[in-house]
């Protein structure tokens, strides 16, 4: 989401972090239509296709320009999603999509409808797996009396887990939860005590903050986004970063900031 796709020194540096993480053993990279309207899936095939064995491309649908001043909307109508997997396929230049996410629940298109495009899809080859974005525990559960549903990604992270609840039921499903915005700073007690434990294990707060959702559960994979080589590097380090029950409880305790 954060890789500049204009043509220019950006768009060369954007490919750039894409090969580096590849390189550095990234297998998931995630994407979505909504990212400039199709311009970061090309941005993606640009940088690595062919694609290596292992890499999984993850992208999104179900959010459409709507109106002159192209501002976006939710949009799941059945024809929208098909629409948009067919391009999606053309943009990755791949014949099937192995992880497919709805971007939003559409609330005025039945959620059956929805989720059975995806599943009709899935059927027809063009998707691999089917994943939901921004759904609360009861939205998933309707959505798996449809279709099985690989991955979840809602937003969570040390200072706001509002979706724990979502977390327990993809965990008890075996479900992976890739929490967008995994890294987000609060009010400055909170970020205070993370200086302070950085500080302890030698390690960047933006570390501790990965670190802790990696030991959160064994179904979270976090999807830090960057634009930088630097901070690529930094945020994958933090999967070595060891830190003690107790600083993870410390952790544990801090306040959610709304």
């Amino acid at each position: 989401m954060r890789l500049p796709t204009e043509p220019g020194p950006a768009h060369e540096a954007s490919l750039a972090v894409a090969r580096r993480a590849v390189e550095l053993g990234v297998t998931l990279i995630d994407t979505a239509y909504m990212y400039g309207w199709g311009a970061n899936e090309e941005l993606l095939a640009e940088a690595l296709h062919p694609y290596p064995d292992g890499l999984l491309i993850t992208t999104k649908v179900g959010v459409a320009r709507s109106g002159a001043s192209g501002e976006w909307k939710l949009d799941g109508r059945p024809p929208v999603l098909r629409a948009q997997v067919e391009q999606a396929l053309r943009r990755l230049r791949v014949e099937r999509i192995e992880l497919l996410q709805l971007h939003r629940i559409d609330r005025e298109t039945p959620l059956a409808d929805q989720v059975g495009t995806l599943r009709d899809l899935r059927t027809e080859g063009k998707i691999g797996r089917i994943g939901l974005s921004e759904v609360t525990v009861d939205e998933l559960n309707q959505a798996r009396e449809i279709v099985d549903v690989a991955s979840v990604q809602n937003r969570y992270n040390l200072l706001d887990r509002e979706h724990e609840p979502v977390l327990a039921a993809c965990e008890a499903a075996g479900i992976a939860f890739l929490p967008w915005r995994p890294v987000a700073w609060g009010e400055t007690g909170a970020k205070a005590e993370i200086a302070a434990v950085a500080a302890e294990v030698d390690a960047t707060p933006t570390q501790v903050a990965l670190a802790w959702l990696l030991g959160r559960s064994p179904v979270i994979l976090p999807i830090p986004g960057t634009a930088r080589i630097d901070h690529l590097e930094e945020n994958l380090a933090a999967e070595c970063l060891e830190m003690t029950p107790v600083h993870r409880d410390r952790l544990d305790r801090l306040p959610e900031v709304a």
